[in-house]
């Protein structure tokens, strides 16, 4: 009871306060902000609007009014692209390399961004002091400084990441060619080199190199099945008619590099 007086009498201080110099935050500085809000919002609606539909659909480049809709079309057969997030999402882009596919991934990515959120919206239901001077409270400056800590460290970790470029995974490529012993097939080894360009170990893993993410299994010894290079540049091509929905469809890379793909995991059957 003495926790609810409390309460009672700090809230009707505010309201005294409130009375004698100025307006409540709600509704009149509530109402501000979500004009305000709206504005923004209309401004940029109104500015893509422009953007989009001033475009000049004969130019190359499609420009318009802002500048161009784009430049380059999208490659889905790119071999040297390496995909990285916005500076505000690197924070995520680090711990998922702390936290590993398939085993706690969900946690790095989903758990403890919730849990962080659960915890701020609940916060000022927790916390009803009224006391605001940082010296009287040690527990919120010490974990403010903590998550700023944290934010700048996996932030600055997630920039600073180095990402396993195309022609450093084709370094390893004579590797699995003598280990896998296709060394003399050339057809192989050029199949290698295109699992190498095309960023197939963003996913897969071979030999140890390469990432296990989404699932996607190690390909080490993909051809002890007995599958024929034809029956591998297929499935490489459109994997959506073999019931797979997460992997990319790789038919832009063109039916000489799927035939060598093919060929290099017809191949794999694990280290001699």
């Amino acid at each position: 009871m003495a926790s609810i007086d409390e309460r009672r009498a700090g809230f009707k201080r505010y309201k005294d306060d409130v009375d004698r110099r100025g307006k409540a935050f709600y509704p009149f500085a509530m109402f501000h902000d979500t004009v305000m809000s709206l504005v923004v919002v209309v401004v940029i609606v109104a500015l893509a609007c422009i953007w989009k539909w001033t475009a000049d659909m004969t130019a190359s480049d499609y420009t318009g009014w802002l500048g161009a809709l784009y430049t380059d079309k999208a490659d889905p057969g790119t071999t040297n692209f390496v995909p990285r997030p916005d500076w505000y999402f690197y924070f995520l882009f680090y711990l998922l390399r702390i936290f590993k596919w398939p085993d706690s991934v969900i946690l790095g990515t989903v758990g403890i961004p919730t849990i962080l959120l659960v915890i701020l919206l609940l916060l000022p239901f927790l916390d009803v002091r009224r006391e605001r001077r940082l010296l009287r409270r040690p527990v919120a400056v010490v974990a403010a400084v903590l998550v700023v800590l944290s934010m700048g460290t996996l932030t600055y970790k997630g920039a600073t990441a180095k990402e396993a470029l195309p022609s450093e995974v084709k370094g390893a490529v004579p590797t699995w060619a003598q280990r896998q012993g296709f060394a003399g097939n050339k057809e192989a080894v050029a199949g290698a080199n295109v699992f190498a360009e095309a960023g197939c170990t963003a996913c897969h893993t071979y030999l140890g190199t390469g990432t296990s993410n989404l699932g996607a299994p190690d390909l080490t010894d993909v051809g002890k099945g007995g599958q024929s290079p034809a029956d591998f540049a297929k499935y490489v091509a459109d994997r959506s008619q073999f019931g797979n929905t997460v992997m990319p469809k790789f038919a832009a890379l063109g039916d000489q590099k799927l035939q060598q793909l093919g060929e290099f995991l017809a191949a794999s059957k694990g280290p001699k």
